[in-house]
């Protein structure tokens, strides 16, 4: 929230003095409207475990804007923070692992990392004349970069002393909550009580007439900068110690919602207005939606498209408060009184929401509890065919048996998954069946299901440090190894093949990489020219092989990681697919085994993921009820092939 309120004029009527109530403190309304809102809609939202998930859900977001509030108030922006977070936190781990190096100045080098790439931020910007956007924008690319060189594209365990930073204070209270509401003090006495704070103010307010009056602007820039990496790092470090483990492509896309929280808390950004209480206002009703949205079992899909519409009624809302005659005030210069009238503006909303939320509270504690079985499962990713069909053999099976099976879509982010996993264990589900996109990340997750005495499924891939109920899965290793068998055999064990990675950083690409490597090395006739990442994406597997191909024309055969990079590679290749160069790919898609039908895809190492789906989903619900359940159940994978593609059923 930017502005302080402005009471109505003595006599006005009670319904207008609300309305500006309203209108002054526009974040704070929606935030209330949404919390009524939800408690209305879904029982389980209003639960203490569920309120302490949305606070934790909040916090990283919540660090990553508080530094992100300081360059917006100097009307720049920061797009490299979520890279920088990554990059901390990766440094942490690798310095305390590989490097042997004490914990705690880990911590320090850490921290020294993020403050290093913000004044690089910086200098480009005051001293190199780049555009914040642009110079930000290089800095998320070296710092994802940096992060996936010294991690080589796979998770770093966290060292334990660091790690109970995500953990809890008496059983009960979240650290990274804590964390949170120090960094927010922090950045309140920063921009209300400090010189550098007042400083940003004039900047963003007017920059040329900041420097005529005797700011030392460049410098200025510099401290502004640096203290967004520092933040970065802070938040970094709590999201690594939530997940047990220092992932390389963490906080992917946290840059925009660190900025969408403080601009729906009420900054501009042209810079010149922005408060610590709205930034944190805007972080907790993005994360109210997430969660919101989750427990209402609303479509992975559908919620980016009502969180986009969410931000933009909440500017919307900023702007009629301003049109209507509200004045933006800097923190620090506001009017005599004006902080005893913000504070009292905070009781009687916080009065007015408990009492609602209260009623709803009540309303729900007396309705009749659902005899059907409830069950949660999270996927890695839906924007991949395997995945999509795992989903759909879970649905059919959940629907045969009566059961009530929530989805949702962890778009390839560790810790969107631990978000998803912590709110159907607050909402007290039967049971969860999780496709981790890193078996390590999930643990924490997993473990807080365990003491909430709530069976856990995996699926596809195993989860680490944690107990499941059963594993249902394919071997990926297994798998690699029978795709570099069959490519061999098929070149008559000589000739150059390139490899197409997927996802750096997941357990589906390592264990399928580690398997092919392990299969060729029977075949040393085989020399593989080129391995490259193309991030189990169709489009980037057609970019890649074609790049590929400039440098190795002469190659004789490809393997890709899933069919969809394999299925580039086909329209990189054009005439020469399933002619001279032989392509095999991963997972048995439809589309993948139409391919092996045209003869262009030479085979495909075929998962069963209905299959998997159903399973999952029969075992969970075995294991809620206590019956008796196979810890590990594989589920064949096979080379499909021209010849027997017909008699494959998926």
């Amino acid at each position: 929230m930017a502005t302080d309120t402005h009471l109505s004029a003595p006599g006005a009527s009670g319904a207008s003095a609300v309305r500006r109530l309203l209108l002054d403190n526009g974040a704070l309304t929606a935030l209330i409207v949404l919390v009524v809102a939800m408690s209305a809609l879904s029982g389980d939202f209003l639960t203490t475990d569920n309120l302490l998930n949305i606070g934790v859900q909040a916090a990283v977001t919540a660090i990553l804007a508080f530094g992100v509030t300081f360059v917006i108030v100097s009307a720049g922006i920061d797009l490299s923070v979520g890279s920088v977070a990554a990059l901390s936190a990766t440094v942490l781990a690798w310095m305390a692992t590989s490097e042997g190096v004490p914990a705690w100045i880990a911590v320090i080098l850490a921290v020294a990392t993020g403050i290093a790439c913000g004044l690089v931020n910086g200098v480009l910007i005051s001293y190199g004349k780049l555009p914040p956007l642009i110079a930000t924008l290089a800095m998320l690319s070296v710092g994802r970069g940096l992060s996936l060189v010294i991690s080589q594209g796979s998770p770093i365990a966290f060292p334990d002393s660091v790690s109970h930073l995500g953990d809890t204070l008496g059983g009960w209270l979240p650290v990274p909550v804590l964390v949170m509401v120090v960094m927010g003090l922090i950045t309140a006495v920063i921009l209300g009580r400090t010189y550098i704070g007042r400083s940003m103010y004039a900047i963003g307010g007017n920059e040329e007439a900041a420097r005529l009056s005797g700011l030392r602007v460049k410098k200025q820039k510099l401290a502004i900068y640096a203290l967004s990496g520092l933040f970065a790092a802070a938040a970094g470090i709590v999201l690594a110690s939530r997940l047990s483990s220092a992932q390389p492509q963490a906080a992917q896309g946290y840059e925009l919602d660190a900025i969408a929280a403080v601009v729906i808390g009420g900054a501009s950004l042209a810079g010149g207005t922005g408060k610590a209480s709205g930034t944190l206002i805007g972080a907790l009703i993005l994360a109210v939606l997430r969660n919101g949205l989750n427990l209402l079992s609303v479509s992975a899909f559908w919620q980016q498209v009502v969180i986009g519409v969410v931000i933009a009624l909440a500017v919307l809302l900023d702007t009629v408060r301003r049109k209507a005659g509200a004045t933006p005030v800097a923190a620090g210069a506001g009017t005599p009184g004006g902080k005893g009238k913000q504070a009292a503006t905070y009781v009687i909303a916080a009065v007015v929401a408990a009492a609602v939320v209260g009623a709803m509270s009540f309303l729900h504690g007396g309705s009749s509890a659902s005899t059907t079985q409830r069950v949660g499962l999270s996927l890695s990713t839906l924007n991949n065919p395997f995945f999509v069909q795992i989903k759909a053999g879970a649905q059919e099976e959940a629907k045969k048996l009566g059961a009530d099976l929530t989805v949702t879509d962890a778009q390839n982010d560790a810790s969107q998954q631990a978000n998803q996993l912590q709110n159907f264990t607050s909402s007290g589900i039967g049971s969860i069946i999780v496709n981790p996109v890193d078996s390590d990340a999930a643990a924490p997750a997993v473990r807080s299901a365990n003491k909430a005495g709530i069976p856990v499924v995996g699926v596809d891939r195993g989860v680490n440090k944690a107990d499941t109920a059963a594993l249902v899965a394919s071997d990926n290793i297994a798998g690699g190894k029978l795709g570099a068998k069959a490519l061999a055999e098929k070149l008559g064990g000589k000739g150059k093949i390139v490899i197409l990675q997927g996802l750096a950083g997941t357990s589906a690409s390592r264990e399928r990489g580690a398997g092919f490597a392990e299969g060729l090395k029977a075949y040393p006739g085989i020399k593989v020219v080129a391995e490259q990442p193309a991030d189990f994406d169709r489009t980037k597997g057609l970019d890649v092989m074609t790049n590929l191909l400039q440098a190795h024309p002469d190659i004789q055969g490809v393997f890709a990681e899933n069919d969809e990079m394999a299925l580039g590679a086909l329209k990189a290749l054009g005439s020469k697919a399933g002619k001279s160069v032989s392509v095999i790919g991963f997972d048995g898609t439809p589309d993948g085994l139409t391919a092996v039908k045209a003869g262009t895809l030479y085979a495909s190492v075929a998962q069963q993921p209905k299959e998997l789906g159903r399973i999952a989903v029969d075992n969970a619900l075995k294991a809620a009820e206590g019956k008796k359940v196979q810890k590990t159940v594989k589920v064949p994978v096979k080379v499909v092939t021209k010849e027997n593609v017909a008699g494959f059923t998926g």
